[in-house]
């Protein structure tokens, strides 16, 4: 699985941006896809996952802002950012479940930076 990712910007505090993932390749065999973010000297951290039956899960920091879709009829999934914060800047990447429960497809990274 390939995983494209786009959207990425920069936007004052309290504005809203959509991020996009495409997959391309096995798709079939993707059971979740999520989105994670890292800033620069920070670990990974898990920001939001949407499963194949449409239940999703969020970071605790993100509930209420950010909303994760998933359109299967064209392998996108995106992520909807909104009330967005400084401590929000960070590269996103999107990722993928194909079937081992692990994420084992990574995209690029889109970064998103949000001034104050």
């Amino acid at each position: 699985v390939q995983l494209q990712a786009s959207g990425g910007g920069l936007v004052q505090t309290g504005a809203s941006l959509r991020l996009s993932c495409a997959a391309s390749g096995r798709t079939y065999s993707i059971s979740r896809m999520g989105w994670f973010r890292r800033v620069p000297g920070k670990e990974r951290e898990f920001v939001a996952a949407v499963w194949n039956g449409g239940v999703t899960q969020y970071a605790d920091s993100v509930k209420g802002r950010f909303t994760i879709s998933r359109d299967n009829t064209k392998n996108v999934v995106s992520l909807e950012m909104n009330s967005l914060k400084p401590e929000d800047t960070a590269i996103y990447y999107c990722a993928a479940d194909a079937g081992s429960r692990h994420y084992d497809s990574w995209g690029q990274g889109t970064l998103v930076t949000v001034s104050s």
